[in-house]
């Protein structure tokens, strides 16, 4: 569905990452975390295809969704100079999002740099599931939406390559410590492809439950270009499917990464 959402807010959390909060009933009232929307920066032929960002949160009574994204190309830096009142043309909400946990389960999230921002929105909607979150970052200044994950999650480590903020090192290591003494019921990640892959194959060997979002650029976003697909187990076999359409959520264990 495509039509036109409006700019209530363009805050910068840090160098070159930024939030937009936009008012649409359509989409602020059906979206479900893990999925996104498709966004056209601007008219013209400077950036044609549209750009996928994931739906950080939604604001129900307030008719209003965020998305969070990196600057990092012509495209995302016409968005990140959107004023107020702007109109913004979206299709969405789009693909498959994540199975929410049952009441009383024990979930982790686990994110890399801006493959944080789905999980945030998974927290905050998996009400009565005992919630731990490992945040990755490259350094310190790139942490973001620290207080959110807080205050959505009973239990938040975050760490940094470079150990400037948080623990030192890659966010696998305290997550794989945290395997060695407890077993979540589910676990979901988001983030660069080899995090990832550590993070399914850790539960994929354990028996865990483990949903993956896969990140790719796009070209319609609906299934019909063929663009982004990604290699799924199928039985014995494996097929190409479509992450914008059948995903971007797969199940770790059917995922083949690359």
């Amino acid at each position: 569905m495509n039509f036109n959402a409006v700019v209530v807010k363009n805050e910068k959390l840090a160098e070159n990452i930024y939030l937009l909060r936009l008012k649409s009933e359509k989409i602020s009232h059906n979206a479900a975390p893990g999925q996104f929307v498709n966004i056209k920066c601007c008219d013209g032929l400077d950036t044609y295809l549209r750009r996928p960002v994931s739906i950080l949160r939604t604001h129900g009574p307030e008719n209003t969704f965020d998305i969070a994204f990196m600057v990092r190309g012509k495209g995302t830096r016409i968005l990140s100079c959107l004023k107020e009142g702007d109109a913004v043309d979206c299709i969405g909400p789009l693909g498959r999002g994540f199975t929410l946990p049952e009441k009383g389960e024990r979930i982790c999230v686990v994110g890399g740099g801006i493959g944080i921002f789905p999980l945030l929105y998974l927290l905050e909607k998996s009400a009565g599931a005992y919630k731990a979150a490992f945040l990755g970052f490259r350094s310190g200044g790139l942490v973001v939406l620290g207080k959110d994950f807080e205050k959505a999650a009973d239990q938040l480590i975050i760490s940094t390559d470079d150990g400037s903020f948080g623990e030192k090192g890659p966010v696998t290591t305290p997550f794989l410590k945290y395997l060695e003494k407890e077993r979540p019921d589910r676990v979901y990640t988001c983030g660069p492809a080899p995090m990832m892959k550590k993070v399914a194959d850790a539960c994929n060997e354990r028996g865990i439950f483990c949903e993956v979002s896969m990140e790719q650029r796009m070209g319609c976003g609906i299934g019909a270009c063929l663009v982004c697909v990604c290699r799924i187990k199928h039985n014995d076999d494996w097929a190409y499917e479509r992450i914008c359409r059948d995903g971007p959520v797969f199940r770790a264990e059917e995922v083949i990464f690359e």
